[in-house]
């Protein structure tokens, strides 16, 4: 892993990395050891410093103590699309264009993420080193490409999701899941069918899982729901 920029504000250490092609930020308390660790998985068409996933990061940091980090997955951010990608969504639009249902082909595309994502994360993970507990905060793509990593992964202790379903994550992969969960619902989302999303949440195996559904569409997550959700995790990786 190579640090490649440091920036500080507000009390948070923010640090540009590259490893091998996989690019993506650290951000650390100023003043005091990582408390632990949240991986932040970003959505769809978004990248690691989208303004969420920066948000979320920095509050980890100012205001509970932990280090957080994101990557961009394959074909965002900083990364090229393979021939693969490419071909799924020139698919997608087309279908979109056509009012086709472009569904079955969103299900591919975050199959083949997925299976570039997750041993990426790991390796992430390696080249931290301790950085205490860790935790997974990912909804919509960050849900569908999480749920197989948590699935896969005994080193994250807790794990925020949601805003996916069943077509667009594997429920297979949630059934492995017996660590802590916050699920994250919209009642009104217009990209998600709510049947989906209640049929992935029921996947989950986790003793603990708990369903905070809201009226609003997919993007109308309320604060206070972002600021439960950071409770949670800081409570649980504790």
């Amino acid at each position: 892993m190579r640090f490649l920029s440091r920036t500080s504000a507000d009390g948070v250490i923010e640090r540009s990395f590259a490893l091998g092609g996989i690019p993506g930020v650290l951000w650390t308390p100023q003043d005091a050891e990582p408390r632990g660790l949240v991986l932040i998985g970003h959505g769809g068409g978004q990248h690691k410093q989208a303004p969420g996933v920066v948000g979320r990061a920095h509050r980890l940091a100012a205001e509970r103590g932990f280090a957080a980090a994101a990557i961009d997955a394959p074909a965002h951010g900083d990364r090229p699309g393979s021939a693969e990608h490419e071909r799924i969504i020139a698919a997608m639009r087309e279908r979109m264009a056509g009012a086709g249902d472009p569904t079955p082909l969103l299900a591919e595309l975050h199959t083949l993420l997925a299976a570039q994502t997750v041993p990426e994360w790991r390796s992430v993970l390696d080249a931290l080193g301790d950085q205490g507990p860790v935790g997974y905060w990912g909804v919509s793509l960050g849900c569908a490409l999480g749920i197989p990593l948590v699935a896969a992964e005994p080193r994250i202790g807790a794990a925020v999701l949601g805003l996916s379903g069943t077509s667009l994550a594997s429920a297979r992969a949630a059934a492995a899941i017996t660590v802590p969960v916050r699920f994250l619902l919209q009642w009104d989302d217009e990209r998600v069918p709510r049947a989906e999303a209640l049929a992935l949440f029921d996947a989950l195996a986790s003793a603990e899982k708990t369903l905070h559904a809201n009226p609003g569409g997919h993007a109308d997550v309320p604060d206070f729901e972002i600021d439960s959700a950071l409770r949670f995790l800081a409570d649980r990786l504790a």
